[in-house]
């Protein structure tokens, strides 16, 4: 028998394939990581937008959080889209008993047509519940914005503000940079230790980028399943979203899906 590494994502699923709990397990697939699930939501949606959204009931979460950890062996977790307050003290009170090593929270507040998938009495919680048990947050750049409830309009600002969210738990801050204007996608990370790290990349002129903040977080969750290093796993998803943008496949009539399947130059 092979061992290989498990993790698990907590998030919606996305009725269409290409956001959420969907674009994770393809992420996970391709990385080659066995992936569990607790499902926070059911939505439909397309490439067009979201139209509809049922939030999974609070208990049936803490239920899949037991069933999952009374059997499996989780080395890293992620959070995607958790929808409202209950769902957040649901996730965080399920996280707080159990042992399911690295966490990555990507704060997903809004999707990619516009629909919101946090409410704003939630968004409190995250920053003093959720963020705290953090191994790395990945906000983009609205989310750390709304988080901080200031501008992060230069390089400069967003290291501050990556301190900020530091302060509040999180160990480890990626703030990602495709809302920011140029031809470059910058993402900066801080470090547990204080080291200020950025990654850039050539900006695609493409709407084909419907699930890429869920796919980033599935890389690092991925890669520190497997033991790897922050500053290791970024070059790598850098180049990995960057080709998956690049390389778009054709699905839908809005903001289509990544190429999961693309072959990465080194």
């Amino acid at each position: 028998m092979h061992k290989i590494p498990q993790v698990v994502t907590i998030a919606g699923v996305d009725a269409s394939g290409g956001a959420g709990l969907n674009a994770d397990l393809r992420t996970f697939d391709r990385l080659g990581v066995y992936s569990a699930t607790v499902v926070t939501g059911l939505t439909a949606q397309n490439t067009l937008g979201v139209q509809e959204m049922l939030p999974t009931p609070p208990d049936m979460i803490a239920a899949q959080f037991k069933s999952i950890a009374d059997d499996l062996d989780i080395q890293a977790a992620k959070t995607g889209a958790l929808f409202d307050l209950d769902r957040v003290k649901a996730v965080v009170a399920a996280l707080e008993d159990v042992d399911f090593g690295f966490l990555v929270v990507d704060p997903v507040m809004v999707a990619k047509g516009g629909a919101p998938l946090l409410s704003a009495d939630a968004i409190e919680l995250v920053k003093t519940a959720l963020l705290p048990l953090a191994t790395v947050i990945t906000p983009n750049l609205l989310e750390a914005q709304t988080l901080l409830q200031a501008e992060l309009p230069t390089p400069e600002a967003v290291s501050v503000g990556a301190h900020v969210l530091q302060a509040l738990g999180a160990k480890n801050v990626l703030i990602k940079g495709g809302h920011q204007a140029g031809p470059q996608v910058a993402d900066f990370l801080l470090l547990a230790d204080g080291s200020e790290h950025w990654y850039r990349s050539e900006r695609v002129d493409t709407v084909r980028t419907h699930g890429t903040g869920d796919t980033l977080a599935a890389y690092l969750t991925a890669g520190l399943a497997k033991g790897q290093a922050l500053t290791d796993i970024m070059p790598a998803a850098k180049r990995f979203m960057t080709a998956a943008i690049k390389e778009s496949i054709e699905v839908g009539h809005g903001h289509g899906p990544l190429n999961h399947w693309v072959e990465v130059s080194k």
